[in-house]
């Protein structure tokens, strides 16, 4: 009987060297082609068990159509946005990524990029090869003994950590998902992000981006820096407003900058980024040493070569352990903890260590699918959509210190099926519930304990208000001053005259000013904003 052979087709240039996981192994067999055009890879596909691409190559549906034996594809890179993440579950095919691939890369040039900026070391060169001897002109700073603002900090962010600790500097960190205890194994200080700026020396980024990070430093928090102070970024383009930094520069109220990427990629040719002396600017160079492309070619290869060895889909980024007619089934509760998971993430008050889910309904062996759709929607605004999906949820939940509990208890007859969620953390815990009605249709029917009726869509605003006569006015007023349309408003309450809470649903997200404006009524305790889809 002759053994299994599995075919892998390989398209664009992935680092020979870091496919030796497969090419050494005689049970795999490499068909290597150039980027191919989603007709040509549809018809490339035919008898093919797995895919290993970067980006040149996208991965349409309609490229998988024809791809009956197709189990895995291997993207050699982070990122996974060339490849239809949903066809590609929807026909039980694992999708894999090289997320730790970069790391190295990417924190040695971010103390290559400090460094070159304190040193003045460009500015050095350039003299140098023009006949200048400036040494009065081109002194520079130590950065021992002085403080780094980690502005995230998961894997990159821990790495830059131990490079600046080597350095002698002391490292402080914003990361509102970070646990205590996480962040004293890293020998790391958590702050607020405010502290964090009013009181670093270098203030360094390492998250994705999302709504909630888009524009994070603005003018606003530019002017907390100190006037010496130094920006890095090589995380991603648009975390920074890029106006206001270049008006800071400008003005003289920030020592300098280095920049890897930015909104609009590349750097438009007239970006007045282009003329300014204190600044650095690097054309997104993060993962482009030899080492990560065949690091991040070797961890997918090894992965692809797991999954269809041993059957090991643990770095898989979409769920291929629930496929086929139970992936549709139990899609509404997947779905909805999801957006359990997002809601509570918003309302935390700090960063969780524990998460706990009940279930109650038919489902067999649901649990830890279900905690990691709610882990999932927990922690995307933090390692961004890409990074986190139902197969890796609970290991990044567990690398950030958070637990997942869950149980199962008895069907109740009122409902279905029934997901209670909490989140705790030191000091506080809050809670969301929700049902799947027929035809799949989910509602969430308690928050922090009061009972509500809200569709779990959309932008949801949630509010803590004292029950006093006129509160529901003056928020719709508010809004409507604004110009945000509401779609639903339901309040609810345990007594008459005591604390309520309110669940509003908004026709898009309210501005950071609008909350403050809201937070600002007397009638009202706290406000949040929760985008759900």
């Amino acid at each position: 009987m002759t053994s299994k052979r599995w075919r892998v087709l390989v398209t664009d240039k992935i680092d020979r060297e870091g496919l030796r996981p497969l090419a050494e192994d005689s049970r795999f067999e490499l068909i290597e082609r150039g980027s191919l055009k989603p007709a040509e890879l549809a018809e490339a596909l035919d008898g093919i068990e797995a895919l290993l691409v970067r980006s040149a190559t996208r991965v349409p549906r309609e490229a998988l159509v024809r791809a009956k034996r197709l189990r895995i594809i291997g993207r050699a890179g982070v990122g996974v946005d060339t490849i239809d993440l949903e066809a590609a579950t929807e026909r039980g095919v694992a999708v894999v990524n090289a997320p730790g691939g970069n790391t190295i890369a990417v924190s040695e040039l971010t103390f290559a990029l400090l460094l070159a900026l304190v040193r003045k070391i460009p500015a050095a060169d350039r003299s140098m090869r023009a006949g200048g001897w400036d040494r009065s002109r081109l002194g520079g700073t130590e950065i021992h003994g002085k403080q780094l603002g980690l502005v995230g900090a998961g894997r990159v962010g821990a790495e830059v950590a131990r490079r600046a600790r080597a350095f002698g500097m002391s490292v402080v960190a914003h990361d509102p998902f970070l646990s205590t205890e996480r962040a004293r194994e890293l020998e790391i200080e958590l702050v607020a992000l405010d502290d964090l700026l009013r009181g670093s020396d270098v203030v360094s980024l390492h998250t994705p981006l999302t709504d909630q990070t888009r524009n994070l430093i603005g003018a606003r928090e530019l002017a907390l820096m100190p006037p010496d102070a130094i920006l890095i970024n090589a995380a991603r383009g648009g975390v920074v407003d890029e106006t206001a930094l270049v008006e800071a520069l400008q003005a003289g109220k920030l020592g300098g900058a280095a920049l890897d990427v930015y909104a609009e990629e590349p750097l438009p040719a007239d970006h007045p980024l282009r003329n300014l002396e204190n600044v650095i600017l690097t054309p997104h160079l993060g993962a482009s040493t030899e080492e990560a492309q065949r690091n991040v070619a070797m961890e997918v290869a090894d992965a692809v070569r797991a999954a269809l060895v041993d059957g090991d889909l643990s770095r898989a980024v979409n769920g291929p352990a629930i496929g086929g007619e139970r992936l549709r089934r139990t899609r509404p509760l997947l779905d909805l903890a999801t957006r359990l998971g997002r809601l509570l993430a918003a309302l935390a008050g700090g960063a969780a260590t524990r998460l706990e889910l009940r279930y109650s309904g038919a489902e067999d062996l649901i649990l830890d699918p279900l905690a990691a759709a709610t882990a999932v929607g927990f922690l995307e605004n933090v390692v961004g959509r890409d990074g986190v999906n139902l197969v890796n949820a609970l290991h990044l939940a567990r690398t950030r210190g958070i637990e997942m509990a869950r149980t199962r208890s008895r069907r109740q007859d009122a409902w279905p099926e029934l997901l209670e969620v909490r989140s705790c953390w030191a000091g506080g815990v809050s809670s969301a519930s929700g049902v799947v009605l027929g035809g799949g249709h989910t509602r969430i029917i308690e928050l922090d304990g009061f009972r509500v009726d809200v569709r779990p869509s959309g932008t949801l605003l949630v509010l803590r208000n004292r029950d006093v006569p006129g509160v529901i006015g003056r928020v719709g007023t508010a809004l409507g001053q604004a110009g945000l349309n509401i779609g639903e408003y339901h309040q609810a309450r345990h007594e008459e005259g005591g604390e309520a809470l309110a669940t509003v649903s908004t026709d898009g997200p309210p501005s950071p000013e609008l909350l403050e404006a809201l937070r600002g009524l007397p009638e009202v305790i706290d406000a949040r904003v929760a985008r759900l889809d």
